[in-house]
C-alpha cells in the first residue's frame, strides 16, 4: 500500500476491546472485537482486566489477518474517551507501549466522534444529523461551526442502559436488546411514561414502569411498550433537531442501531422530511477498533498531534470539547 498511512486503532471505553487496522484510502484491512462474557452489569475493573489479558492476543489477530506487520504501520490511534477509567486506561497503556516501542506518532480520539465519522466512510453520508445510541451514551449530534454539537441528550441513563437494566431484572439475559427486540414482535402496547425535555430525554422512570408493569403484564406486552416508547421518543427529539439545523441526512450510529424497529420508525420520519436516512453496516454499529483508526487517519492528516504525555484519558470527554481540524 505505497503511499497510503496505516492506522492501528485501540478501542477500549467499555465492556468491548477492539482492534482494527485501516488504510488513509478508507479500506478495512482488519477488524477484532472481543467482548467481555457479562451475566450481569459492567464491573469497570473486571473489564479492564479482560482487556489487558487480551490485548496482546486481540493485536496479534488483528495484524494477521489484515496481511501486514508492526513494521508497516504508520499510527497508533485509541480510545480516549468518554468511558470507563479503568478500561480507558488499559487502552492507552497498550497504545503508548506500541507507540513507543514502534517509534511511531500516537492519537487519542473522542470515542462518540469515531462512531459519526467510520458511519460517514462506509456510508457516504457528508453532513448528517446523527442519533448517537448505546448503551452509554445516547445524543443527536450535528456538525456545525467547526464543531459536533449536541442538540440534545439523555438526562439520565442511556438508552442501551435502559434496555439491558430491564433484560437482567426480568433475568433476559445480556445484552438484553436483541432480546427484547424478539419478544416485543409477540406483543401489545399500553402506555409507559414518556420523557422528553425539550430537546433531552431521561430513561430512569420508563425504566422503573417497565419492571413494574411485568407485574400486571405479559412480557412480551411490556417489551413491546417500551421499546415502542423510548423510540417515540428518540424520533421526536431527532426530527425536532432536524428541522432546527436544516440537514437533509439522518444518520443512525450506536449498538442500538442494530434495532430494526428504530432503523423502520427513523426512516418513516426521514421519508415524511424528504431527507436520506443511513445506517453503517453492523459490524460497525458497536464499539469497534476500526472507527478509532479512522479517526486516527482524519486527525492524522489534517496536521494534529499529540505527545505521549498529552494521551491522558478523559472519562467525560465530550464531542463538543474538540474543534474539528479535519472538515
Amino acid at each position: 500500500m505505497e503511499g497510503e498511512i496505516i492506522s492501528l486503532g485501540i478501542e477500549g471505553t467499555a465492556d468491548t476491546l477492539g482492534v482494527g487496522i485501516v488504510s488513509s484510502s478508507g479500506k478495512i484491512l482488519s477488524n477484532v472485537v472481543k467482548n467481555q462474557p457479562l451475566t450481569t452489569g459492567i464491573h469497570p475493573r473486571e473489564a479492564a482486566q479482560h482487556h489487558a489479558e487480551n490485548m496482546h492476543l486481540t493485536v496479534r489477530k488483528a495484524l494477521e489477518i489484515s496481511g501486514i506487520n508492526l513494521k508497516e504501520v504508520d499510527l497508533i490511534s485509541f480510545s480516549r474517551g468518554p468511558g470507563l477509567g479503568p478500561c480507558l486506561r488499559i487502552a492507552a497503556v497498550s497504545a503508548r507501549t506500541l507507540a513507543l516501542m514502534c517509534k511511531l506518532p500516537i492519537l487519542g480520539v473522542n470515542h462518540c466522534i469515531a462512531h459519526i465519522e467510520i458511519g460517514r466512510l462506509l456510508t457516504g453520508a457528508i453532513d448528517p444529523l446523527t442519533l448517537y445510541v448505546s448503551g452509554g451514551n445516547t445524543q443527536i449530534i450535528a456538525f456545525e461551526s467547526g464543531k459536533y454539537r449536541i442538540f440534545g441528550e439523555t438526562l439520565d441513563i442511556a438508552v442501551g442502559n435502559c434496555i439491558d437494566q430491564f433484560a437482567r431484572s426480568m433475568n433476559l439475559g445480556n445484552p438484553g436488546g436483541p432480546v427484547v427486540e424478539k419478544l416485543a414482535k409477540e406483543g401489545d402496547y399500553f402506555n409507559l411514561p414518556y420523557v422528553v425535555k425539550g430537546m433531552d430525554l431521561s430513561f430512569s422512570g420508563i425504566l422503573t414502569a417497565a419492571i413494574e408493569s411485568t407485574k400486571k403484564h405479559r412480557i412480551e406486552d411490556v417489551c413491546y411498550s417500551l421499546q415502542e416508547t423510548i423510540f417515540a421518543m428518540l424520533v421526536e427529539v431527532t426530527e425536532r433537531a432536524l428541522a432546527h439545523g436544516e440537514k437533509n441526512e439522518v444518520m443512525l450510529v450506536g449498538g442500538v442501531a442494530a434495532n430494526k424497529r428504530l432503523q423502520e420508525m427513523l426512516s418513516l420520519m426521514t421519508q415524511d422530511h424528504g431527507v436520506q436516512f443511513y445506517v453503517p453496516n453492523k459490524e460497525v454499529l458497536g464499539d469497534n477498533g476500526v472507527m478509532i483508526a479512522w479517526l486516527g487517519i482524519l486527525m492524522h492528516n489534517a496536521g494534529i498531534t499529540q505527545k505521549i504525555e498529552d494521551t491522558t484519558v478523559l472519562q467525560r470527554y465530550r464531542a463538543d470539547d474538540i474543534e474539528v481540524g479535519w472538515r
